[in-house]
C-alpha cells in the first residue's frame, strides 16, 4: 500500500526534469515552469520532437557558459516554432542556471539555451531563467566548443547526443 502512495510523488518529481545526454554522461535539468511557463512549454515540445538530439554546443566560453539549441550550429538558427516573449524574473544566474538565449530583442528566444559554468549576475533580469542543473555539473564542466579552423568552421564540437523528458526516458 505504501508503494501506491510513493509512486505518484516520484513521477511528479520528474515531471519537469530533462535529461541531456552528452558523450561524457547525463545532465539533469529541473525546468522552472513557475518562472517561465511559456519557455518551458517550448523546450518540452522541442524535446519531445527530438529537436535537440545531435545539436552542437556552438558557443562555449570558459568560466561563463555553454550554449546550444541552434540546428545550424552557427548561433543564428532556431526551430520552426514562434519566438517566445521574455519571462524575466528575480531568479539569479548562478552556477548551473539554464537560461534562454536570444538576440538583442528580449522577445526573440526560440530554441537556443545556455548553461552557466559560474555566477553571471549581469544576466539577472535581462535573460529568462528556464531551469537549473540538479545533477551532472561535472559533465557540464567538460563541454568543449571544438577547434576553429582557418575557414571559420568548427571541428569536433561537443553535442547533445539525446535530450528527453525524464517521464519519457527509456
Amino acid at each position: 500500500m505504501l508503494m501506491l502512495f510513493l509512486t505518484p510523488a516520484v513521477a511528479q518529481d520528474k515531471k519537469d526534469v530533462v535529461y541531456l545526454d552528452t558523450k561524457d554522461g547525463r545532465i539533469e535539468i529541473q525546468l522552472r515552469r513557475d518562472l517561465a511557463p511559456k519557455h518551458v512549454a517550448q523546450i518540452e515540445a522541442l524535446v519531445k520532437r527530438g529537436f535537440y538530439d545531435g545539436i552542437v554546443f556552438h558557443r562555449v566560453i570558459d568560466g561563463f557558459m555553454a550554449q546550444t539549441g541552434d540546428p545550424t550550429g552557427t548561433g543564428t538558427g532556431r526551430s520552426d516554432l514562434p519566438n517566445i516573449p521574455a519571462e524575466f524574473s528575480k531568479a539569479s544566474f548562478k552556477r548551473g542556471t539554464v537560461g534562454m538565449a536570444r538576440s538583442s530583442d528580449p522577445d526573440s528566444a526560440n530554441s537556443q539555451f545556455f548553461i552557466c559554468f559560474d555566477e553571471a549576475p549581469f544576466l539577472d533580469g535581462q535573460y529568462t531563467v528556464v531551469g537549473q542543473v540538479t545533477k551532472g555539473m561535472n559533465i557540464v564542466d567538460k563541454i568543449k566548443k571544438g577547434s576553429k579552423q582557418n575557414n571559420g568552421s568548427v571541428t569536433n564540437p561537443d553535442k547533445i547526443v539525446k535530450m528527453q523528458m525524464a517521464t519519457d526516458a527509456k
